[in-house]
């Protein structure tokens, strides 16, 4: 009886806990990351499918990708990617988890004024931590500082500046993105952004996307969205939908 009853403060202590919490913050679906963090002694999992259209002949789907989150502290987080991969062009297909990536997010500072909430994000690849066809020749570092103004109630504006490496070649490439979001009531979201990539030797791409969230309780959320590529050298579309919780 005393362990039923300890069990039911338990539940209601949790239930309470879970409510007064700060609804569930997450990187996904926009390509431009959140500078929260996962909540102290948190899970967190984000998790989504997505199909691209890289141009007439060639496709490339993420079935899924899954950002593993855990709060450490306030300051602090680690993080694991996973992606299974599928390649597709008129010839051949390919099937395989890309390289794991592990790594951290560190915050810098809260918002202030004109100063906005900032924090650093970076991670490595495991060249060998892959399915054969996706293995890479050499630890592949990648980071960003991600930043966030609160413009109103409604309104927010991110943007976030890096760069990464492909694991085959020395050169970088720099990251960009810019998205304003807006909550159009307390559970359904909305953002719209432009993001590109600049290889150190090569042409940059510029990309634009839109989507939505809609939070179903404090701890669980969805997601839809898809984007298009403004030049000609970027994927010509994509599409994506997930979900994202934590415990």
């Amino acid at each position: 009886m005393k362990a039923k009853i300890i069990l039911l403060f338990s539940f209601i202590s949790f239930s309470c806990f879970a409510q007064e919490m700060e609804p569930i913050q997450t990187d996904r679906p926009d390509q431009t990351e959140s500078p929260s963090l996962t909540p102290k002694g948190m899970f967190q999992v984000e998790t989504g499918f997505s199909f691209q259209k890289n141009d007439n002949i060639s496709k490339s789907n993420l079935l899924p990708s899954t950002l593993w989150k855990y709060g450490v502290n306030e300051n602090f987080e680690l993080r694991l990617i996973t992606e299974f991969a599928v390649e597709k062009n008129n010839i051949e297909k390919t099937t395989g988890l890309n390289p794991i990536l592990i790594g951290c997010k560190i915050k810098i500072a809260e918002e202030k004024g004109f100063f906005p909430k900032t924090s650093f994000i970076g991670h490595i690849s495991l060249p060998n931590a892959a399915s054969t066809p996706f293995k890479t020749d050499y630890f592949a570092p990648e980071f960003r500082f991600v930043m966030q103004h609160t413009l109103s109630k409604k309104f927010s504006f991110s943007y976030n500046l890096g760069a990464e490496w492909d694991g085959f070649t020395p050169e970088p490439t720099f990251i960009y993105t810019v998205a304003t979001g807006y909550s159009i009531t307390e559970k359904l979201g909305s953002y719209i952004e432009l993001f590109g990539f600049a290889p150190q030797n090569n042409e940059a791409n510029h990309n634009f996307d839109g989507g939505l969230t809609y939070l179903i309780s404090n701890n669980f959320m969805v997601d839809l969205s898809a984007g298009i590529g403004i030049t000609k050298n970027a994927p010509d579309n994509y599409i994506a939908a997930g979900f994202s919780f934590r415990i």
